[in-house]
């Protein structure tokens, strides 16, 4: 299962970037037919919309921090991680998607997007 995190990984990452995000072929072979996201902001966001969304820059850390794969059953994955994007200041959160693997290769079924302030370990006791 090594080889598929490690293309979960490139595949999560492809996301945060610009020639990727906003490539509308690309998105359509990634994003599944039923696709949906909770974003950091709260909004929910279907695949129409993320495939019809404007491109524009993403200033993200990669690699993805803390990227982890948890496997639910096999063909089927939680990815999580943590987003840091923007210097000043940098704006954390903690994300999931859910991934399948079919025929067609991994797809993501769903993505959420939580925003938090702290680092690790700066909560109060």
């Amino acid at each position: 299962m090594r080889v598929d995190e490690e293309r979960l990984r490139r595949l999560e990452e492809s996301l945060w970037r610009y020639e990727t995000r906003f490539d509308r072929d690309y998105l359509e072979s990634v994003l599944a037919a039923g696709f949906i996201e909770f974003g950091r902001s709260g909004r929910v966001y279907t695949r129409d919309q993320i495939l019809d969304s404007p491109g524009g820059p993403i200033d993200a850390r990669l690699p993805l921090p803390d990227f982890e794969v948890r496997w639910l059953t096999p063909g089927v994955a939680l990815v999580t991680y943590t987003s840091e994007m923007g210097t000043d200041p940098v704006r954390r959160s903690h994300r999931s998607s859910l991934w399948r693997k079919g025929n067609g290769g991994w797809r993501i079924e769903f993505h959420q997007g939580t925003p938090f302030d702290r680092l690790a370990g700066d909560d109060p006791p």
